[in-house]
């Protein structure tokens, strides 16, 4: 009887941590998928505001040039564009890579219980071999 006791017990805390450690894992998804949203909203914004920024800039370099350098002042234009896309693009990639994966707390959690779990089987196996040897 005391056997299923304490595996009860066992499995009620097991029960009980996975519940907890779901709890995080949701709050967590919740508060990266808001942070996410509000990332997208404002470079929306963003790239709309600077679409029509660059747009006015170049019609603007030009109807400078039109009359001596009217090719040479739009492929300037192409190329700085696309030089300034390619070091945003790099830009946004170095700081998605930076980031902290999806979840990670939640996972640490659950190493950190793991690690608990199997510190106290140790612990439990060192003490009944200390005791078979007296």
């Amino acid at each position: 009887m005391a056997f299923f006791a304490t595996a009860g017990r066992i499995g009620a805390t097991l029960v009980a941590m996975a519940s907890t450690r779901l709890e995080l894992a949701a709050v967590e998804f919740q508060e990266d998928a808001r942070r996410l949203l509000g990332h997208l909203a404002w470079t929306l914004l963003a790239v709309f505001l600077a679409a029509g920024a660059l747009l006015l800039a170049a019609l603007f370099v030009i109807a400078i040039f039109w009359d001596t350098y009217r090719l040479q002042a739009v492929g300037g234009m192409a190329v700085l564009f696309g030089f300034v896309a390619g070091i945003i693009l790099l830009k946004v990639r170095a700081s998605m890579n930076a980031e902290a994966p999806l979840l990670s707390a939640t996972l640490a959690e659950l190493r950190d219980d793991i690690d608990y779990l199997r510190q106290g089987v140790a612990h439990h196996a060192a003490q009944h071999a200390g005791a078979g040897d007296e």
